[in-house]
């Protein structure tokens, strides 16, 4: 019988794991290659090779595989996450909402829109939304999901939503800032990201794409989200 269909977790031990890998292989990246490529005069390859290539290589593909080993010990299923369903549009809220609150940062620090988007951004806005909604929720969240013990009814027969749920989407949170820092410190932008509080924004993203994910049961509603919003980032600023 196939591994998947023998455990009904994906073990702790292969999640620290894999984890422990995935940052030790994109710090490694930064330092050694991301310099390079950076230094690369034509910025469309530069983005393919960095934010398509490279990051399929080190992020989508050793996910996407583990994705299919453990497929039967994730919370949703690989045909479920990617299968679009009716009944989320109250999830398209979210869209006028991320854009009010980039607008509002503008706003409140004087600065006019951009309104222009370079060819080699909207290549970094389709391959990050893809890559790191597949990490982050479609395995990492995925998979610790199945650790979030059952709801629990009161005596007049009321759900309780566990506190667990709450507990992986937070060290989700933790962990998806923490991907960003080799290129925060290779780029001289961690002590600004800090300084201006810039770093909970990846925090409130992370947790809002997780409540949709959990709640949805579909990763192509997150991956949309993600493009849209690093779209208003690069469209705008």
């Amino acid at each position: 019988m196939p591994e998947n269909k023998k455990i009904s977790r994906v073990p702790l031990a292969v999640l620290a794991a894999y984890t422990l890998l995935l940052y030790a292989a994109w710090t490694a990246y930064h330092v050694l290659l991301q310099p390079r490529i950076d230094a690369i005069p034509n910025e469309l390859l530069s983005s393919l090779l960095g934010d398509g290539l490279v990051k399929n290589l080190l992020w989508t593909l050793p996910a996407a595989v583990l994705i299919k080993k453990y497929a039967g010990a994730l919370a949703v299923s690989p045909r479920e996450f990617l299968t679009w369903k009716k009944g989320y549009a109250v999830y398209l809220l979210i869209f006028p909402a991320f854009a009010a609150y980039i607008a509002l940062g503008l706003f409140s620090h004087k600065q006019p829109p951009a309104f222009t988007i370079t060819v080699s951004e909207a290549v970094t806005v389709i391959f990050v939304g893809v890559t790191e909604e597949l990490v982050f929720r479609g395995w990492l969240l995925n998979a610790s999901a199945k650790y979030i013990p059952e709801k629990a009814r009161t005596e007049s027969g009321e759900e309780t939503i566990p506190w667990g749920e709450y507990a992986v989407i937070a060290v989700n949170a933790v962990l998806f800032l923490l991907v960003h820092f080799p290129r925060w410190i290779m780029t001289g932008q961690f002590a600004a990201n800090f300084a201006s509080l810039g770093f909970l924004s990846i925090i409130m993203l992370s947790v809002v794409f997780s409540l949709v994910f959990l709640r949805t049961k579909n990763l192509l509603l997150p991956i949309i989200l993600h493009m849209f919003w690093d779209f208003l980032v690069f469209f705008l600023y």
